[in-house]
């Protein structure tokens, strides 16, 4: 069983940054491909990046050049660095492996990108 825990969302003016964490449970996590999702109000969740063990990733065309995944295996934690954030970015972001495990959603965090 793994637990999710995502934090680090808020309120942000475009332009702005904000850095998302994921803490995980379980030894699982540093062997499999953790994702970043988001969910904006009225719209699927998507996906928005996502880091293998190894550290190779790959991004939504929507975020690539803004935003950076990366991960710790030994703290069992990923996290999303967001920059440039515009008013599209707004929404509910969760961590979860990539094939997605849906018993895995956390609560997520919200980032609401407002002038």
């Amino acid at each position: 069983q793994v637990q999710f825990v995502e934090s680090g969302g808020g309120l942000v003016q475009p332009g702005g940054s904000l850095r998302l964490s994921c803490a995980a449970s379980g030894s699982i996590f540093r062997i499999l491909v953790m994702a970043w999702y988001r969910q904006a109000p009225g719209k699927q969740r998507e996906l928005v990046a996502t880091i293998t063990s190894s550290g190779t990733t790959n991004y939504a065309d929507s975020v690539k050049g803004r935003f950076t995944i990366s991960r710790d295996n030994a703290k069992n934690t990923g996290y999303l660095q967001m920059n440039n954030l515009n008013f599209e970015d707004t929404g509910v972001y969760y961590c979860n492996f990539h094939p997605v495990v849906p018993i895995y959603w956390g609560q997520g965090t919200q980032v609401t990108v407002s002038a």
